[in-house]
């Protein structure tokens, strides 16, 4: 089972009253670069076969804070990059809520196009198969952490989940939080969301039981006894 951990990048100047999108040079704030420093000991002890970033900077700076001390260099991946909100980049939140098309995102984002920008279906769409490619290239039991965005990290989980679009709005990205999910061959299992504690990953139940599961299932009847 591929084990995927998203993590959203720390916080920036911008983050919170500017939509600040695809903008080049927005670097992680002081308060962000102890955020990251503060991901890579929670992560510290989970093996990672690969750290995949967007390819804007305060994504990288985070993943790069992850592979310090590792052997696994950071991929840049366009696919995970930010959402294209066109010619709402930039603006702040508290004019864009103002729009009429605020509305649409918030209550039907399948539906939602940017201003000479992204849908969000699309953005949705290029993200999950990147998701998918990279769980195919390391493989059953590879782990990978993917360093993106709000919207693209709601958008995967939901995926996962098997949600809509329209309910991505219900799930929470925070800077520097961790999603974790286990894709089996059956189903994805969302593991964390949104979690800010030391990450340790349960093992997958072929490994703990020592035997074939001959149930053909990946989930444990009556929830599964949890881990310690």
């Amino acid at each position: 089972m591929t084990t995927l951990l998203l993590a959203r990048h720390g916080l920036t100047d911008l983050t919170g009253p500017v939509l600040a999108g695809r903008t080049p040079g927005v670097h992680l704030s002081e308060a962000g670069r102890a955020q990251a420093a503060a991901l890579a000991g929670r992560v510290a002890s989970v093996r990672l076969d690969a750290i995949v970033s967007s390819p804007l900077e305060r994504c990288r700076e985070t993943a790069q804070a992850v592979a310090e001390g590792r052997e696994t260099d950071v991929s840049t991946d366009e696919r995970f990059i930010e959402c294209g909100y066109g010619t709402w980049t930039g603006r702040p939140l508290k004019e864009l809520a103002e729009e009429p098309l605020w509305r649409v995102v918030q209550a039907h984002p399948s539906a939602a196009t940017f201003p000479e920008g992204e849908p969000l279906a699309a953005m949705q769409h290029r993200a999950v198969a990147a998701v998918r490619e990279w769980n195919q290239r390391l493989g059953s039991k590879g782990v990978y952490l993917v360093c993106s965005h709000g919207d693209v990290i709601k958008a995967i989980v939901a995926d996962a989940l098997g949600l809509h679009l329209d309910q991505f709005q219900r799930i929470t990205a925070d800077p520097a939080a961790l999603t974790v999910i286990r894709y089996a061959p059956l189903r994805p299992f969302l593991l964390r969301l949104n979690d800010m504690g030391d990450l340790r990953l349960p093992e997958d139940s072929e490994e703990k039981d020592g035997g074939e599961n001959i149930t053909g299932s990946d989930a444990a009847v009556g929830g599964g006894p949890g881990t310690t």
